[in-house]
């Protein structure tokens, strides 16, 4: 399977730069797998195509500002770092900009000094580990100092809107370095429309890491390797999900992060709680063991949530589905448009 049966073209003005100022007003693609009919619609109206017993699986994760600007202290040189993950206290794997200035045992200064960072090591994934000093607590600090991670098509600098609009009304725990984007559509009133009408939720932790978006370089799409994110699906949560599958309840996935999730959980054929890392990667001829429907945005050519999406409906299916999209000038991307596959 081929990088380049993943690609398309995608007119630059298509790539949303700003939320709606209504997170319900965005458009949904419904996309039926059985008929392969396409509707078009508001995500205010997905409760009129959700199966009537559907069973709702939301990532709870949040966004940290974990993109931090600050300058070597000796040379005084920007350096950019973007926080992955805590290996121990203090002390974290980062993506550093530019990378190849940097040594062991530089010091990097952030917000007038409240910050220090000192490289500790350079692996040879590409990453760096940096030890961070400061004097009260790091999440207040790193709220102070540090940046919304925007992906770098949204061309421009965060601003105080989107410390709320790329976090999902639902976020709670914190740890993601870029959001769960079909999350982003739901409000507080829609919720609850939904689950009065019928519908159930259930919750899941996948802190959204480089692996989600992690371009693929190799033209085999199979050598590629996707970086470990952090998973974690509670006893009383996978109970529930696995009760209403085996009741014949409609599991719908809210995003590919759930999706990774749960067929994660899901190895032995039925769904068990789980906390730890995953690196599995999903792409056609995947054998779905936990979902029946997905709501995800529409994503960059050639990437692993596109070989996720064309896995679940069908390369020929989503390709489609794209072009129907593009055809009628759907917004692209994370503040973009949704799709609900059934």
């Amino acid at each position: 399977m081929k990088l380049t049966d993943f690609d398309y073209h995608l007119p630059a003005d298509q790539i949303a730069q700003r939320p709606l100022q209504q997170r319900d007003a965005s458009r949904l693609l419904v996309v039926d797998r059985d008929t392969c009919a396409i509707h078009h619609t508001q995500f205010s109206e997905i409760g009129k195509y959700l199966p009537h017993d559907a069973l709702l699986v939301l990532n709870d994760t949040k966004v940290i500002p974990a993109r931090l600007i600050g300058n070597k202290r000796r040379t005084g040189g920007k350096i950019e770092l973007l926080l992955i993950r805590e290996k121990d206290p203090d002390t974290w794997e980062v993506l550093a900009k530019p990378r190849r200035s940097l040594h062991i045992g530089t010091q990097i200064v952030f917000g007038n000094s409240v910050l220090t960072a000192e490289v500790l090591a350079k692996p040879n994934d590409g990453h760096c580990i940096v030890r961070f000093d400061y004097i009260g607590e790091f999440s207040a600090i790193l709220a102070d100092v540090g940046m919304m991670p925007l992906p770098p098509y949204i061309r421009r600098p965060p601003n105080a809107e989107d410390n709320v609009r790329y976090q999902s009304v639902y976020a709670a725990t914190e740890g993601a370095i870029a959001a769960p984007t079909a999350g982003l559509h739901f409000t507080q009133e829609l919720l609850e429309e939904l689950k009065n009408n019928g519908i159930e939720i259930a919750m899941l932790t996948l802190h959204v890491g480089p692996g989600t978006f992690q371009p693929v370089k190799v033209e085999n799409i199979q050598t590629h390797k996707m970086h470990a994110e952090y998973i974690h699906l509670t006893e009383t949560e996978a109970s529930r999900i696995h009760i209403a599958r085996e009741a014949g309840q409609k599991i719908v996935a809210i995003g590919t992060t759930v999706v990774r999730s749960l067929e994660t959980a899901s190895t032995t054929g039925t769904i068990q709680p789980y906390r730890g890392y995953s690196e599995l990667f999903i792409y056609p001829g995947h054998r779905f063991n936990a979902i029946d429907a997905l709501v995800t945005n529409f994503h960059l050519p050639k990437s692993t949530l596109l070989m996720l999406v064309s896995a679940f409906a069908g390369r020929d299916l989503t390709r489609q589905a794209y072009q129907e999209a593009l055809q009628h000038n759907y917004r692209f991307y994370s503040y973009g448009d949704a799709m609900l596959i059934l």
